[in-house]
């Protein structure tokens, strides 16, 4: 670009995200390679995004791949948002609920993975509020606050929300995303204490954060420091020292540890060194100038610090910490999420023990389930049970002295998610290879079967395709098929299996589809008889809807269950096959007049089972099928029913003729008959 303007910067994992005149440039500092954004079709000013250190759980990779791109101050109706899930290489358009509908400017986009929620911040006459995606937060606003200058906004790590909105001569916080902040306070002499930032006349030129810390610097030459607890401290000022320059930035190396690094010019070499200061903010605290209280715990620690952990559906977590305090002080342990919607938590704390020096130990006990779980919350407060969601889980000191620099808060990230290693599988304890039906060895050398061309559709709408098909069996993903026999209703027993170890035989609600589009089999129930209250779906109309998304797309997420009012589906056509199987009602499978192999899709689809997609495929061998006759059942129907006429008939006639005058000679006629052939046997044997 001619004359280069550099309005936002992110770093997303191992790249450095620019927008330079109003475009989004890509340096790779690990290739050394430089990439120009695809997908934005209006002009940019801002991006953001976030970063996930806890792990490498892919869950914690998309966070980091996840960014927003936006014009600054644009209107908010009509604006265009961008969004990329593949760390800027490429955006697509953002869509929002309701962005027509709103007022203002737009301060900014960003999503913020501790409520689980995209949030823009509208600016209107000098105030700005956030506003959110989801339930329960998108029915309204967050508290306003006074919007003197253009702010800029730093998420600090860790996922728990805490907001930094900072210009010149403001400084705000928010340790919930935005829904409500507040001015930071100023501590700029021992017992003088002001409100905000510009009351101190203060001029702000840079600022650092990290999960717990924040760092000042002002162009008077001064440094603050402050904590981020659950109840952010106010800034304390440093002795003054000859560390500003115009080109002067800060950066926490570690808890406590921050550094001034200051950019020094090379006028033969086109790369920069720097000058550090580092600061151990504990040692400077201890100052008696400065008047801080001693920390009135010595001990908090918790295996669970920095950790992830998942909860699946239904699932609980327990974790325990462990708190000692100074003697003679009484400090106040508490434990928040930053998702209360979605994570629900109970906390017991006790004494136990005491330590050599006669402390008193406090042994803290934390449960966290799902808040709908707890039934204790309004229906209106929580967040859809069926989304997947993430929190975070903060045990620290609500009245600790900022003095406690090394007493950081301990911190995990909960997903309220799926449960990695779950899987499902179909009892199988009586196989075809185990009766002799099919062998094992046949079966792993390379076995294929013909389905007819009157069994099977392979676009799945029961239509009786144009040719036979041939199927290759495959035997190290199928096994042993199970048998069944054909004149049985059956249903498949799912297990649930965790990490190689059996949980539980599910009761949750499945479909199967036979995967090569045999239709020769039905069900045993109808949606009257499954009382339904609405039309129950079918892989047909699920195929429908779906598109080309997947090639079996009926999953948890686009189930829709019958048994509950639907006005946009009412039950029409009551006689149709009920495809669910599983859940409250007693459905099975029954097969046609056919033996064979089946090559099965299993899916389930009840939303509140598990966030995970537990799919799977197996077979099963139908047996004892007589074959279908080749001669049309009317030939050998009629003249069954003909014969069966005349034999009443006869029965009928019969004796009414024998007491005729035709009878009677009818029946001399057969006398004299049985007469000769007797005389003719007794001739016969004597001459023998």
């Amino acid at each position: 670009v001619s004359v280069p303007e550099v309005t936002s910067a992110h770093i997303a994992g191992s790249v450095l995200l620019l927008v330079v005149n109003q475009k989004v440039y890509i340096y790779d500092y690990e290739a050394n390679s430089w990439n120009a954004s695809i997908g934005i079709e209006h002009p940019v000013s801002h991006i953001s995004g976030d970063n996930c250190c806890y792990s490498r759980h892919p869950f914690c990779v998309d966070i980091s791949n996840s960014v927003f791109a936006y014009l600054h101050g644009d209107q908010i109706s009509q604006t265009t948002i961008y969004v990329s899930n593949s760390r800027g290489y490429e955006f697509q358009k953002f869509a929002y609920e309701r962005q027509a509908e709103l007022v203002g400017s737009l301060g900014g986009v960003f999503y913020f993975y501790s409520l689980s929620q995209a949030g823009l911040l509208l600016i209107d006459q000098g105030k700005a509020m956030f506003s959110y995606s989801e339930h329960p937060l998108n029915r309204s606003l967050g508290l306003p606050f006074d919007y003197n200058g253009t702010l800029d906004i730093l998420i600090t790590p860790g996922q728990k929300g805490m907001l930094i909105l900072w210009f010149e001569r403001s400084l705000l916080v928010s340790g919930n995303a935005g829904q409500f902040v507040d001015t930071v306070h100023v501590n700029e002499e021992p017992y003088v204490l002001y409100s905000s930032v510009s009351e101190a006349s203060i001029t702000i030129h840079s600022i650092a954060a990290n999960q717990n810390e924040l760092a000042v610097l002002t162009q008077e030459n001064n440094l603050y420091y402050g904590s981020l607890g659950i109840l952010p401290s106010h800034l304390v000022k440093f002795s003054g020292q000859n560390i500003w320059s115009q080109e002067a930035a800060l950066m926490f190396n570690d808890v406590g540890r921050l550094e001034i690094l200051t950019p020094l010019p090379d006028a033969k070499f086109p790369a920069f060194d720097f000058q550090k200061c580092p600061l151990n903010i504990q040692a400077i605290l201890m100052d008696p100038k400065l008047h801080v209280d001693l920390c009135k715990v010595e001990l908090l620690q918790g295996e669970f610090d920095n950790k992830m952990y998942i909860i699946d559906m239904n699932s609980n977590l327990e974790l325990t910490a462990l708190m000692i305090s100074r003697p003679g002080t009484s400090p106040v342990p508490l434990a928040m999420v930053s998702n209360p919607h979605s994570l629900g938590l109970q906390v017991i704390i006790y004494e136990d023990g005491y330590t050599y020096d006669g402390n008193t130990k406090h042994r803290l006990n934390i449960s966290l389930r799902q808040q709908h779980h707890w039934g204790t919350a309004d229906p209106n407060f929580t967040s859809s049970i069926k989304r997947p969601t993430v929190s975070t889980i903060t045990l620290d000191v609500a009245n600790k002295e900022v003095s406690c620099v090394d007493l950081k808060p301990l911190t995990a990230l909960i997903s309220v998610g799926c449960e990695q290693g779950k899987k499902i599988v179909i009892q199988n304890e009586i196989s075809a290879c185990h009766n002799g039906i099919l062998d094992p060895v046949g079966l792993q050398d390379n076995y294929s079967y013909v389905i007819e061309k009157e069994a099977y559709d392979p676009n799945f709408q029961g239509q009786m395709s144009h040719e036979d098909l041939v199927v290759y069996y495959r035997y190290e993903k199928l096994g042993c098929p199970h048998l069944v026999y054909y004149n049985t209703p059956w249903r498949p027993v799912v297990e649930l299996w965790r990490e190689g170890k059996f949980q539980e035989v599910t009761t949750a609600e499945f479909v199967l589809l036979e995967v090569n589009g045999l239709f020769t089999y039905t069900y045993s129930l109808t949606a009257r008889t499954a009382l339904c209250r609405s039309q129950p779906q079918n892989w047909t109309t699920v195929m429908d809807s779906a598109g080309n998304t997947k090639p079996f797309p009926w999953d948890r997420e686009n189930y829709v269950s019958c048994h509950d009012l639907n006005d946009d589906a009412p039950l029409k056509w009551p006689d149709v096959p009920y495809q669910i199987l599983g859940g409250p009602t007693a459905n099975k499978v029954i097969f046609e007049q056919r033996n064979g192999i089946y090559i099965f899709f299993l899916s389930i689809v009840d939303p509140y089972y598990s966030y995970c997609h537990l799919e799977t495929t197996f077979s099963v061998y139908v047996y004892g099928a007589l074959p279908l006759s080749i001669i049309p059942k009317t030939v050998t129907v009629i003249p069954l029913i003909m014969a069966i006429l005349l034999s009443v008939w006869l029965a009928h006639m019969v004796p009414k003729l024998l007491h005729t005058k035709k009878g009677l000679r009818l029946k001399e006629f057969w006398v004299s008959l049985c007469r000769r052939c007797r005389r003719l046997c007794t001739f016969s044997r004597g001459r023998r």
